[in-house]
């Protein structure tokens, strides 16, 4: 049996490994837990969900949609856990992670094609073909090793993950349980402000003491997606009001009225007692999330089970150095995927991983590789981080301005948004691309 090495089980390894094995090869799939944990890694589980637990948008008109039912059609592992471990978050699939990554690691284990070996890589594997998919936290030998086979320097960014509060901590007498215009089944726990409680936690957030970074972890740049809100705050009084903070589609029960600004709490697990802040990625010192966020209404004595932290992340120069097919320019046996690549975003990355998984099967038997059409969510996000007219390359997630436009122009942008999905879906089935490597 032929065998391909996968280093990484986070979301796109995971991804990759399972779809390889599920072709009928034999996998290595190197992962450094539990002997050695990153910052931002707490569990000895593959596919950890460390920022939100959120994975956007279920509606099929939305990019996020879109992008996870492309996946389902491929053979997601990473969807079928979701599934299987989501919590109530309204039009979203969020998840309860300890449970979703339990699933995935169990999925991985069991399967007998895939042999687990505990150990830290710190090279890329000079023989085979090869999964990299080591994620945004890549550091030491192996990031040496990386930057000296890409031949292009590796860049970073930052993202930061929102705080998390105990359910039972929060004052409900002013917090109120509602979704935005009614969707979904009151899933989101909303703490209103009126304009003289908005303006007195502005002012104390945008003076907050952040916490210092090391060296090595000072900013070169900040993706947009994952703004630390004290930051975004900095912008302008109503940057988080219109932003994070905003009202719209809200009622304060108390007052029958639309409230100045809304922080949003979202369920953080299966069962409901932890909930984090929507919105409130951050950098700030422990003591300062404490003493900040507590101003917010229905906070005022909330218990903090994980205050906001910063992460470094790193990812390679993918337009310069990568095929459309994830493979190295340099050495088409190497494949990358995940967030190391600029994608952005747990199920851009879990979506990276599939299709590098295909192609390195594809590359075993020497077939030509699957690229998606750019039509596509998946095809579009990878077609951008490949494209070699990308000079000044940032990070991307899914969102349909980086699709190719419709024939016909359509106004409305619920209805537009259709119909990109479906011209996208139609190729799917027409295809009857059900994950098989063909």
């Amino acid at each position: 049996m032929k065998k391909i090495t996968v280093v990484g089980a986070g979301l796109a390894g995971c991804e990759a490994a399972f779809t390889i094995a599920e072709s009928g090869f034999s996998v290595d799939l190197i992962e450094m837990k539990p002997s050695r944990m990153s910052p931002a890694h707490h569990s000895a589980n593959f596919a950890e969900l460390v920022c939100s637990n959120s994975l956007k948008a279920s509606r099929i008109d939305s990019a996020a949609g879109l992008l996870k039912e492309e996946m389902r059609r491929l053979g997601s592992v990473c969807l079928k856990a979701a599934d299987a471990s989501s919590v109530a978050a309204g039009g979203a699939l969020a998840v309860d992670r300890s449970i979703f990554s339990q699933i995935v690691t169990e999925k991985i284990k069991s399967h007998k094609n895939i042999n687990v070996i505990e150990k830290t890589a710190d090279k890329v594997p000079d023989s085979g073909i090869t999964v990299i998919a080591t994620g945004p936290l890549t550091d030491g030998e192996l990031a040496s090793d990386i930057e000296r086979k890409c031949g292009a320097k590796s860049l970073s960014f930052f993202d930061a993950a929102a705080p998390i509060v105990l359910a039972d901590s929060i004052d409900f007498d002013k917090a109120f349980y509602a979704s935005r215009y009614d969707r979904g089944d009151n899933d989101y726990i909303n703490c209103p402000l009126n304009r003289e409680e908005y303006t007195a936690f502005y002012n104390e957030l945008i003076n907050a003491e952040s916490a210092v970074l090391k060296d090595f972890d000072k900013p070169l740049n900040v993706y947009e997606g994952c703004m630390p809100v004290e930051i975004l705050a900095k912008r302008g009084e109503d940057s988080i009001r219109f932003g994070p903070l905003k009202p719209v589609g809200l009622r304060d029960p108390r007052t029958g009225h639309r409230p100045w600004a809304a922080v949003q709490l979202r369920r953080e697990n299966a069962d409901a007692t932890m909930f984090n802040m929507v919105g409130f990625q951050t950098n700030l010192k422990f003591g300062e999330q404490k003493r900040v966020f507590s101003m917010i209404p229905g906070l005022e004595n909330a218990e903090f089970v994980r205050y906001g932290v910063m992460h470094r992340n790193s990812f390679i120069n993918s337009p310069k150095i990568l095929n459309r097919d994830l493979s190295l320019k340099s050495d088409q046996n190497v494949f990358f995927a995940g967030q190391i690549t600029g994608v952005e975003g747990y199920m851009e990355s879990a979506a990276c991983g599939i299709i590098a998984g295909i192609n390195a099967v594809r590359r075993a038997q020497e077939k030509e590789p699957l690229v998606l059409p750019r039509f596509s969510m998946i095809g579009a996000l990878l077609n951008y981080i490949c494209d070699e007219t990308n000079a000044n390359f940032q990070p991307m997630g899914a969102n349909f301005g980086i699709l190719p436009p419709l024939d016909t122009n359509i106004r409305d942008k619920r209805e537009r948004y259709g119909a990109l999905s479906q011209r996208s879906l139609r190729w799917f089935d027409e295809n009857e691309y059900k994950g098989e490597t063909k």
